[in-house]
């Protein structure tokens, strides 16, 4: 499967979520996270857990853990090719369940 290619999502204002978020964060949890975006990278569609997972309504999670925090990226992708990094986030609970509409 060729590589997929890894963009991150910019506001109209020119900010980059993923990036100003990423920059918060302690070294060590910041090299793990761009490790876990190395094999988006290098699996694209393939990551699976624990690495990755699928949420819903095509968004997807880049999951990294360190000392008992749970760190999240989330992603969605560009047809077969891309993988776009829209935001990251310190997971503090579980997902909740989609409400009935």
């Amino acid at each position: 499967m060729p590589r997929t290619t890894v963009v991150f999502f910019r506001d109209k204002d020119g900010s980059v979520p993923v990036l100003d978020w990423l920059r918060v964060l302690p070294s060590k949890v910041r090299t793990k996270c761009g490790l876990r975006i190395d094999r988006l990278e290098a699996e694209g569609h393939e990551l699976r857990r624990p690495e990755a997972d699928f949420l819903r309504d095509k968004i997807y999670e880049l999951r990294i853990g360190f000392q008992g925090v749970n760190y999240r990226i989330l992603y969605f992708f560009h047809g077969e090719v891309a993988a776009v990094l829209s935001h990251g986030i310190v997971k503090e609970s579980e997902v909740p369940p989609q409400r009935n509409r």
